[in-house]
């Protein structure tokens, strides 16, 4: 428990690193069998240490720790109730993942990263932040979809891993600003990929990566190619 809080509190410095979230806004979450581990709320991540770990049950009663959980709580439980795989969640207020949804109801398919998020991006209707209705709309857009775009908002990405989640999250904000980019350019629209090539993309990643022995595994490349 204590290696995977240290996880937690690694990814959420990431965020903050790479520019995907401001001061304290995001959260990140791990789920360890009925245990959530989740960062705390307003709390700058470079504050966190071991002793600082904060975990609920399904139910969101506290179980570990004594700082108060995210408020963004009932996002991250509602994606482990009705999500088996989702072992990990990043929460982030991305700059072009906030601005795409602004603008559209879904990102259009500009990538063939989309299909490793399994297809156009929904953007969730919005809500105020830290609310049922909030975590309704998100599970909504995320029918069949590893992330989605919260509007007015950010982003929110699972995987079965903190690593997968996170590489999940880099690859949603860089294929909103490659779109921002594109649909910018007067008088030119940008081409899209039809759902078939999306299967054929997703066909592909599927077996995407290599343990360190040889091994196929199953995470999104780290970098389009």
């Amino acid at each position: 428990m204590r290696q995977a809080w240290m996880q937690v509190v690694r990814t959420a410095r990431r965020t903050t690193a790479d520019g995907l979230v401001v001061g304290t806004s995001g959260n990140v979450s791990a789920r360890i069998g009925d245990t959530v581990l989740v960062t705390p709320s307003g709390v700058p991540y470079d504050r966190l240490g071991p002793r600082d770990v904060v975990g609920v049950d399904l139910d969101g009663r506290q179980v570990l720790g004594t700082l108060t959980p995210t408020s963004e709580l009932p996002m991250h439980l509602a994606v482990y109730r009705h999500t088996e795989d989702a072992a990990a969640i990043v929460h982030t207020h991305a700059v072009h993942a906030t601005a795409v949804s602004t603008l559209v109801d879904e990102l259009p398919a500009i990538h063939y990263m989309t299909a490793a998020l399994g297809g156009p991006v929904r953007v969730a209707g919005y809500a105020l932040y830290g609310t049922d209705e909030l975590a309704e709309n998100m599970l909504s857009a995320l029918r069949d979809r590893s992330g989605c775009l919260l509007r007015n908002h950010g982003t929110v990405v699972y995987g079965a891993t903190l690593d997968q989640a996170y590489d999940r999250t880099a690859q949603l904000e860089w294929m909103c600003q490659v779109w921002l980019a594109a649909a910018a350019v007067p008088g030119r629209t940008p081409t899209l990929l039809p759902p078939a090539e999306l299967d054929r993309a997703a066909a592909k990643l599927s077996g995407y990566g290599q343990t360190r022995d040889g091994g196929a595994e199953g995470d999104v490349p780290d970098v389009p190619k």
